[in-house]
């Protein structure tokens, strides 16, 4: 996406078909699909769903072309001789300008917008984009296609950042082959080495850590290797433009079939992303320059803004989602005028301005201003980190709604294991074991809570999993439990299970789920509905009355097998939030005040099929229930925030302050145990 400059060659130079050399019509229109396909995906117009597969498109192009320029300079071409530093330098001038423009728009926006939070954070990602490693950071921390993915401001650089590693690395490669192998077959055969080995990777590490496989370039530089190759076998140099035609044909309906079909439950990129990036290829193969599908006047100006499109969408596709407007369909068509005419004038007053203006420098001086503007901004970018943020911008109620999202159970990453197939078997409170915590991170978000509810020097053992809802548990069998994401979970329950049964009889246990999430995905989100979470005998499409059915009976006949040996708390389950309540200080900042409560009627709607299966529990084996309701919700309604301060820190989650509010009802265990306890003796 950052390389129109290398497509776009003076038009006074005749076209070839292989092109290297001219002014390449074809692959300017291709740009434009790319760029096209991936604005109006982020965009979420319909039809769209596989939009992505633009950026797929776009790696085909950096391939062919870099490859080209290398290749050429090595074998001395047009009469010049490849220099490191020229590419470098062309690179930069190419990629620098406009990136560098934006993340300073955005820190100036930002200032004047964003919570301290949110400030530090994209301070941060700007400073991992200028440094072309935003993909890493990316891949630690983020799904490409998750919600909160579109409140990450430079999220579309990771490609940028694939693209330049790729950059930096492929001369050096094939500088060392051309050393010893002067012949550009054996430029070749390392192309095809790379592009075989490379998808290789892709395909296995999409099935092990698909966001591994989708940022990292080990697992994407075959998508690069393969437009290399388009330029290293030039197959179709002696075919007539009939022979050629049915080549782009071909290759635009695999592009279109991929884009139009895919959609963000694909499981990217793996051997899917063959059918695009084989569409890209041949068309670029084909070499149409007079096509109608790739030349028409609407598609070159397209084209030849492609780069500052994409750089431009996407922090506008985030402001809409913080503002809450990405369903608004006004909203979205102002946001994509404003990208185009952003792009526009980027185009213009930056891209080709910076251009000529660096190529007119020697090249030491060019190189050192790209430099010296990069370490100007991310300079700029460190300071908003050592200061947190600069809270101070805003008032004391913005920034105490704002950092709420901050104020999770400390040990949480500690004590709630994602992977593996057990618990690390945490003791919250005192060091004599009083009851034992079993759920998923709703249980890890409340332990805090417990632990002070219990007696001096009690504690509490926590045994919970993220994404893993406490359905296996209570029986020693193998069950059949899958969870999508929830890796491990059967086994992790199968674990629980054998550790259940040698506790004293006399612990009791404490049950707390997302129940409701596992089979109606998330709360005010109807479109995620059709994707349930957990499965049995067979995976559910939607959430029908089979899967309700079977999940029902497997809560209660759990809770029944637990109840056989010890006393088991039940608790209801927790409202959850329309809207990450903490990130409602951004509609703040802009002096709204948005509403972070759901009424109950809707609490009952949701979770009537939970509370059915629990009141089961109950009446025929005598679990006993902790209602949550009477002590977050009032009034007919379920605040997320209670005394200015958010009582989540995110949209379900209670936060450290939040699960406070349930002192009150799990002391209720430890009264009651006493109780027992004393009316025994």
């Amino acid at each position: 996406m950052s390389d129109a400059y290398d497509v776009v060659r003076p038009r006074t130079e005749q076209t070839t078909s292989t092109g290297d050399a001219g002014f390449r019509l074809d692959i300017n229109g291709l740009r434009a699909w790319a760029v096209l396909a991936v604005v109006l995906y982020h965009f979420n117009v319909p039809g769209f769903s596989g939009g992505f597969i633009g950026v797929d498109v776009f790696f085909v192009i950096s391939g062919y072309l870099m490859t080209g320029i290398v290749v050429n300079g090595l074998e001395g071409a047009r009469g010049r001789r490849f220099s490191l530093i020229e590419f470098f330098l062309a690179r930069a001038r190419r990629i620098l300008p406009a990136l560098i423009a934006v993340c300073t728009a955005l820190l100036l926006l930002g200032w004047w917008t964003l919570p301290a939070i949110d400030y530090k954070t994209l301070a941060a990602g700007i400073g991992y984009s200028l440094l072309f490693i935003s993909n890493v950071k990316f891949w630690l921390g983020t799904n490409y296609f998750d919600a909160d993915a579109h409140e990450k401001w430079l999220l579309h650089t990771w490609s940028l950042s694939v693209e330049w590693q790729f950059y930096v690395l492929l001369p050096f490669m094939l500088l060392a082959i051309w050393k010893f192998f002067p012949r550009r077959a054996a430029i070749t055969a390392f192309n095809l080495a790379g592009f075989a080995l490379s998808l290789a990777a892709c395909v296995l590490w999409t099935r092990r850590d698909p966001s591994l496989a989708f940022f990292l370039l080990p697992t994407r530089a075959w998508e690069m290797f393969a437009g290399g190759l388009v330029f290293l076998l030039p197959l179709s140099a002696a075919w007539s433009g009939a022979r050629r035609k049915p080549l782009e044909w071909l290759g635009l309906a695999l592009i279109c079939t991929a884009m139009f079909s895919f959609n963000a439950s694909t499981v990217w990129p793996g051997w899917r992303a063959m059918i695009p990036v084989a569409g890209a290829a041949l068309v670029l193969m084909a070499a149409r320059t007079s096509s109608r599908f790739t030349a028409l006047p609407l598609l070159q100006w397209i084209g030849t803004r492609s780069y500052s499109l994409y750089l431009w969408h996407w922090p506008v596709v985030v402001a809409l989602e913080y503002q809450k407007l990405a369903d608004n369909v006004t909203a979205v068509g102002v946001g994509i005028v404003l990208t185009f005419v952003l792009g526009h004038l980027s185009y213009h007053g930056i891209e080709n301005l910076t251009r000529r203006r660096l190529v007119a420098l020697r090249p030491a001086v060019g190189g050192a201003a790209l430099v010296g503007a990069v370490l100007a901004v991310a300079g700029v970018g460190t300071l908003i980190r050592m200061h947190a943020g600069y809270p101070a911008r805003w008032p004391d109620a913005i920034e105490i709604v704002s950092q709420e999202q901050m104020n999770r159970n400390p040990r949480q990453n500690e004590c709630m294991p994602t992977t593996g197939a057990t618990s690390p078997s945490c003791v919250y409170g005192g060091s004599k074991i009083r009851a034992v915590l079993l759920g998923d991170s709703h249980a890890e978000a409340v332990a805090s809570a417990i632990a002070e509810a219990m007696p001096k020097d009690s504690g509490i053992m926590s045994w919970t999993y993220a994404d893993c809802p406490t359905i296996g548990a209570g029986t020693m069998h193998q069950t059949s439990l899958y969870v999508r994401r929830g890796y491990h979970c059967d086994q992790f329950q199968g674990w629980t299970a054998k550790k259940v049964m040698s506790l004293p009889a006399d612990i009791p246990l404490i049950v707390v789920n997302r129940s409701s999430y596992y089979v109606f995905g998330v709360n005010g989100k109807p479109e995620e509905q059709a994707h349930p979470r957990i499965y049995f005998d067979r995976e559910y499409d939607t959430p029908d009355a089979t899967l309700q059915t079977a999940y029902a009976h497997r809560l209660t006949e759990n809770a029944c097998a637990l109840a056989s040996h010890h006393t088991v708390y039940l608790v209801r389950p927790l409202p959850e939030m329309n809207t990450d309540v903490p990130k409602t200080a951004r509609q703040m900042t802009l002096r709204r005040q948005p509403d972070a409560s759901i009424s109950l009627d809707d609490y009952r709607r949701r979770h009537a099929l939970v509370w059915a299966a629990q009141d089961a529990a109950r009446d025929q084996c005598g679990v006993k229930i902790l209602d949550p309701l009477p002590y977050l919700c009032a009034g007919g309604r379920c605040q997320g925030i209670r005394n200015g301060r958010p009582i989540y820190y995110d949209t379900n989650h209670l936060s450290e302050y939040g699960n406070r509010f349930l002192v009150p009802m799990f002391a209720k265990v430890f009264n009651n145990r006493t109780a027992e306890l004393a009316s025994e003796r």
